[in-house]
């Protein structure tokens, strides 16, 4: 947890874990979600359910998971207007000799085709070497989820092998393509 309440810039971004005076730019950015553009576009959530202190129990829940070694959780904001553009994470799969993560990312579909989720994901993965310890790092991506294949190959991730029926997701056992990046 050393290294959690980090924040880390980039050209354009601010990465870091999510603070309570986020909330009105956490929930405008998912409050102007476009409609769903694909199947793996949420799009438009309903976020009555995400009051205050629903926001601030998610906010304990990313720092337990991150003080447990589980889960990094971080939005992405402009570094210029503060608007929340997303989130990135980083899942520890196992640590000893291996030092072995997964990298999860979610750009809000009004804020697609501008370069933020090709710009977080490279500084992510400069901390998840140097702060975060991890060696290797993997996406799993479902095999029809074009954009996030091009965000994973335009960072630097190669493509290893597609794992059969690995995550049940949709009401089924689906295939993911592994990319990988080892950091160390």
């Amino acid at each position: 947890m050393k290294y959690y309440d980090t924040s880390y810039e980039t050209e354009r971004l601010r990465i870091r874990p999510l603070k309570v005076e986020d909330y009105l730019a956490w929930l405008t950015g998912y409050n102007n979600r476009l409609p769903s553009q694909h199947r793996h576009d949420e799009g438009n959530r309903d976020m009555n359910e995400c009051s205050m202190e629903w926001y601030v129990r998610l906010i304990q829940q990313h720092q337990e998971l991150a003080r447990n070694d589980e889960v990094y959780a971080y939005g992405l904001f402009l570094k210029d207007e503060g608007s929340h553009v997303g989130m990135i994470d980083f899942m520890t799969l196992v640590r000893s000799e291996f030092q072995w993560g997964c990298i999860g990312y979610m750009i809000h579909n009004q804020y697609w085709r501008n370069g933020y989720g090709k710009e977080a994901v490279l500084k992510a993965l400069d901390f998840a070497s140097s702060d975060l310890n991890f060696h290797r790092i993997e996406a799993h991506i479902n095999v029809d989820n074009e954009a996030s294949i091009r965000l994973a190959q335009s960072a630097g991730l190669e493509y290893e092998c597609t794992r059969k029926g690995f995550i049940f997701e949709f009401g089924e056992w689906t295939d993911n393509l592994i990319y990988y990046k080892n950091l160390i």
